[in-house]
């Protein structure tokens, strides 16, 4: 409302009153943030949690590092026309000091900065899965002691320090990001004592912000948020949290001293500037601020700089994380937050004003027909815990803007959180009015949405609905709700908005588009459908819609669900679909051959139609497991996947790597699919998928994985491997059989032979 309402205006006001909101937060912050003597400016800190080792007669501190890696590129400047090597590669060693003889204590590690030559130079990390490895004694810490020392610190972010402020355990500084006036690149360097002198003045100022709250009789919000994190845990969306299994029970939990000092003193200076036309431009910039100003942040090595908390929608434990000084000139800055709602101000300043309204998606507050349009961008299943992942931000917006409105819960006054109860969701932790919230609660709230949508909407109006789910279960849900909600789909058009280098997308089928469905309002005397017409009608519309976008680029997974709209338009077009003796086909029994014939067009598009239909058509083309290979790597194909940069693809890896719970390491890197799809699409093709189960592909944890060649040398040449098969080749180079490439090995006795030079 405020965009449209001060026009063109206001993004310079915006970038005016940010930069006073920066000047007074650098006055306030300075002695947090010293600058080096030698002139240098840091921009980040890192740091790893640390744990102790309980093996006999160790005891030393472990530190949580996913990588010992600082900066995996060189810099380098031009000079008289020649590239100079400024500064190389960075990264952690380090070295174990035992005590003397006679001396007390656990033995310690230090820590170095060095140039490594080549990536060898560089050792692992100490942790992996949650389960850490001692440096000085190789002994390995599992998982649920890891998690119980670390609940012990409330999730281990902060620095323990003795009366006399020296640190004693906690989270220990592994190195310091700087930047020096004139010269290029960053540069990085070990920990001081003044750096944890900072942190300790923080830990003091903090908690004089709390007793001066205490003292105040507790008015108001808790300066930092005490609120409660999610529980997470289940088998529901709430598995995207880990964080309280790690003791971060409230929110502030989340952020270390310094950070919360930090941004309390940033939403004081910003309350004390001129904010009465740009209170919420200031609090979205804050909160952008905020999820880079906290302890699940990432130093990413080779663009060299942090990665903010929500690379994609869950809320993981990091280990090794980058603490940001939110004054300096680099990435995740205050800066960077203001400037950027300004560029936003800047490119929505002609879009008209609207009213934003709270409401029940299932109960909604406009009268019949009174809308021209009905857009929405549903939830899927348990995919992503809205709610609960909105709560980051909440709490610190209720806190940027005291008793706004639409930061509260208009369903229940006592929940100081975002809404719950009704969210339609897949969490099995979560309950409604009494009832659990499974699959079944979910698709019958996904139906009485679609139902009232219909309601509001007019005669004459248009839906849209956004669907980004790989599972052909996600999409029947959707689409049966639609369908008994009134709806008839009448186009589908897919468009880029996922980035394909996010991690859900790597070596899998994730979509990099969104599909938007659109639909209009089925008639009341729609008219009952032949079966045997809609069959006839359905591949002509499949193969018509592949083509078209396939000439626009649109590529596997995101081409064969962009084809499912003008699929559903000849099913849903109809009050019902009937069989010439009168029996009514479902949906479900309708999609199995929407599968069946999306699958056979996309092996015609790989074969070629010619081939796919040669020898008493498709199945018979190829053999069953070359069908089943190809199919695969064409769903596999990304729309946009050339579009990945080196930067984001390590982001990603750092974010597989820190999953401590959830994404295991040491799986072979290849490519999978969602069993449903797999299955969905073999079965008609004539693929039997348990036949191929350890020869071609592997099945766990609901997904179907492509083996990579290497994975298969003895379903391919033999127990005694490809040596002895290249000599049998070179001797008699007969090959009959898929799979087993050399049978006749398998009958004769086998022996060892020279290996062949060829």
């Amino acid at each position: 409302e405020d965009i449209p309402r001060h026009g063109s205006g206001l993004a310079d006001e915006l970038r005016k009153v940010g930069s006073e909101v920066r000047q007074a937060a650098e006055r306030e912050l300075a002695d947090l943030y010293p600058a080096d003597p030698d002139g240098s400016t840091p921009i980040a800190y890192l740091w790893a949690r640390t744990v102790r080792c309980e093996a006999p007669n160790c005891g030393a501190e472990v530190p949580l590092l996913r990588s010992l890696w600082l900066a995996k590129k060189a810099v380098f400047r031009r000079e008289g026309g020649k590239r100079i090597k400024v500064r190389g590669r960075q990264a952690l060693r380090y070295r174990v000091v035992r005590p003397l003889a006679k001396a007390k204590g656990p033995p310690r590690v230090e820590m170095e900065v060095f140039e490594p030559e080549t990536d060898k130079d560089v050792r692992a990390g100490t942790v992996t899965r949650a389960k850490a490895t001692c440096l000085c004694c190789s002994a390995v810490l599992p998982p649920e002691r890891v998690r119980a020392q670390l609940s012990e610190q409330r999730g281990g972010a902060d620095v323990v320090f003795d009366c006399k402020g020296k640190r004693m355990g906690g989270a220990r500084m592994t190195a310091v990001v700087t930047l020096k006036e004139d010269e290029p690149g960053r540069r990085y360097r070990l920990p001081t004592d003044a750096d944890y002198a900072a942190v300790h003045e923080a830990q003091a100022r903090l908690a004089g912000i709390l007793n001066e709250w205490e003292r105040g009789g507790r008015q108001g919000l808790c300066p930092v948020p005490d609120e409660p994190t999610p529980a997470g845990g289940g088998s529901g969306a709430g598995r995207a949290f880990s964080v309280q299994r790690y003791g971060m029970m409230q929110w502030s939990d989340l952020f270390t001293a310094r950070q919360k000092v930090t941004l309390v003193e940033l939403l004081a200076a910003a309350g004390e500037a001129n904010l009465l036309d740009m209170k919420h431009l200031l609090a979205c910039a804050f909160n952008r601020v905020s999820m880079s100003d906290m302890s699940c942040t990432r130093w990413n090595a080779v663009a060299e700089k942090m990665q903010h908390t929500f690379g994609r929608q869950a809320l993981p434990i990091v280990w090794d994380f980058a603490e940001v000084v939110v004054t300096a000139e680099a990435p995740g800055n205050w800066k960077s937050g203001y400037l950027l709602i300004g560029d936003v101000v800047d490119a929505a300043r002609s879009v008209r004003s609207g009213q934003t309204q709270f409401a029940d998606a299932t109960d909604h507050p406009l009268p019949d027909a009174a809308a021209g349009v009905w857009f929405t961008d549903p939830p899927y299943y348990d995919a992503i815990p809205y709610s609960d992942l909105s709560d980051f931000f909440l709490v610190w917006l209720k806190r940027a803007l005291p008793d706004h409105p639409l930061l509260r819960d208009p369903f229940d006054p006592d929940n100081p959180l975002s809404t719950k109860d009704r969210e339609a969701v897949q969490d099995e932790t979560k309950e409604c009015n009494g009832r659990v919230k499974d699959r079944a609660f979910f698709e019958d709230t996904m139906g009485d949405a679609f139902a009232e949508g219909h309601r509001v909407l007019a005669e004459d109006g248009i839906g849209s609905v956004v669907f980004a789910h790989k599972t052909t279960e996600g999409w029947e849900a959707l689409l049966a709700g639609m369908i008994r909600g009134g709806w008839t789909i009448t186009g589908s058009w897919p468009i880029a908005t996922e980035m394909g280098s996010r991690l859900r997308a790597r070596d899998s089928a994730a979509l990099a588009t969104s599909v938007h469905l659109v639909c209009r309002p089925r008639p009341d005397d729609a008219p009952v459908g032949d079966w045997a017409d809609v069959l006839r009608e359905l591949p002509v519309r499949v193969g018509e819609w592949m083509e078209r976008l396939q000439g626009e680029g649109v590529r596997g997974a995101d081409l064969v669900f962009a084809c499912i709209g003008p699929a559903l338009e000849i099913y849903s077009r109809y009050r019902q679909v009937e069989t010439a003796e009168g029996r009514q086909v479902g949906l479900p029994e309708y999609l199995e051959r929407v599968w069946e014939v999306v699958g056979r067009t996309a092996l015609e598009n790989v074969l070629g139609a010619a081939e796919a239909k040669a020898r008493n058509g498709m199945a018979g083309a190829l053999e069953e497991d070359t069908r089943l290979t190809a199919l695969f790597l064409w769903t596999l194909q990304s729309t946009g996947a050339d579009d990945a940069s080196e930067d984001d693809g390590d982001v990603a890896e750092a974010e597989d790597d820190n999953e401590a719970d959830d994404a295991p390491r040491d799986k072979p890197k290849s490519y999978s699919l969602v069993f449903d799809v797999a299955r969905r699409f073999a079965q008609p093709l004539g693929i039997e998928l348990s036949k191929w189960e350890g020869r071609i592909i592997q099945t766990d944890k609901g997904a179907v994985r492509l083996m990579d060649v290497t994975e298969r040398g003895k379903q391919l040449f033999g127990e005694d491997g490809a040596d002895t098969a290249a000599e049998w080749l070179e001797r008699d180079p007969r090959v009959t059989v898929q799979q087993v490439l050399f049978p006749e090995m398998e009958a004769a006795p086998r022996k060892k032979r020279a290996r062949s030079r060829g």
